[in-house]
């Protein structure tokens, strides 16, 4: 796997996502340390590491700084009708899926429970939000007529939670969408797609969130079997991948010198550099105060 492939968004042609860029790390690593945060008792508080943090950080350095790090750069972020509408979907699935809500089960209580769940936010036009609000009818529609249709082959166990696990420098963190619970023991973690028609058991294998998702289901149930589900809600396409215990040891290892790289980074000396994503970023103005930029 070559540097470059992380460079674009986190992902890689490999299951084992960061080893090649790793290597080039660890020669630099030696007496960096982690920086401690602390609060006003003075009490060290531990630094968290989640894929979003991965993803963003491998994309832009400097992105990383002002979506994490740097409060005065906030005022420039801006609603997107496409988070508004995976949000949407994602608090409707919750409330679906959640055995403990049994007001939502239906598609009739499923409709009712989107329309109640609807965020305007980040839509250009009133016309462009009613195409999206009419679409995401017709995804839930077809999700609960699907799921519906098919035997429950495994209970769900986790809705919306965030699981974290202590790697001593620092905590990860990974909010996952669903667990399910299958009969021999296998708990597969689901993660909806809002914006994709289409995924391959590669883009599971490769995509950091899901690696994460697994080991952290590892961490907190050992001695089980773990695999990983991306749902394509626009046409409710599915496929899964598991990493091995092999793969999985060594992501865990790359995954903790890529964690220590962020933590140990200096960010007020990165200058942005221009990149294809700069286009749509929300930074790009601030990026552009820089004369070298």
């Amino acid at each position: 796997m070559a540097k470059s492939d992380l460079r674009r968004g986190g992902r890689a042609h490999s299951p084992i996502l960061l080893s090649t860029y790793i290597e080039s790390l660890t020669h630099d690593m030696d007496g960096r340390g982690l920086p401690q945060n602390r609060t006003n008792c003075d009490v060290p508080r531990k630094p968290s590491i989640s894929p979003s943090k991965m993803s963003t950080y491998l994309a832009c350095p400097v992105k990383y700084r002002y979506t994490y790090l740097d409060s005065r750069a906030r005022w420039l972020l801006k609603a997107k009708s496409y988070y508004s509408f995976g949000t949407t979907l994602h608090r409707v699935l919750q409330r679906f899926h959640d055995t403990g809500d049994t007001g939502v089960a239906t598609t009739a209580e499923v409709l009712a429970a989107y329309e109640e769940s609807w965020i305007d936010a980040g839509y250009s036009s009133a016309e462009e939000m009613a195409e999206s609000f009419g679409e995401g009818r017709q995804i839930l529609e077809r999700y609960v007529e699907d799921v519906q249709s098919r035997p429950a082959g495994a209970k769900t166990i986790l809705v919306e939670r965030q699981i974290r696990y202590d790697f001593g420098d620092f905590v990860l963190i990974g909010r996952v969408d669903r667990v399910d619970e299958y009969e021999d023991g296998t708990l597969e973690v689901v993660d909806y797609k809002s914006g994709r028609s289409s995924v391959s058991e590669e883009d599971v294998a490769t995509d950091i969130a899901m690696c994460c998702y697994q080991l952290l289901l590892r961490k907190k149930y050992p001695g089980r079997n773990v695999r990983a589900r991306i749902i394509a809600l626009r046409t409710h396409e599915s496929a899964i991948a598991s990493l091995a215990d092999s793969e999985l040891e060594e992501f865990e290892r790359d995954i903790t010198t890529l964690a220590r790289e962020i933590l140990s980074e200096n960010f007020d000396e990165r200058r942005p550099v221009q990149k294809p994503i700069c286009e749509h970023c929300d930074f790009l103005i601030a990026c552009k105060q820089d004369p070298d930029f």
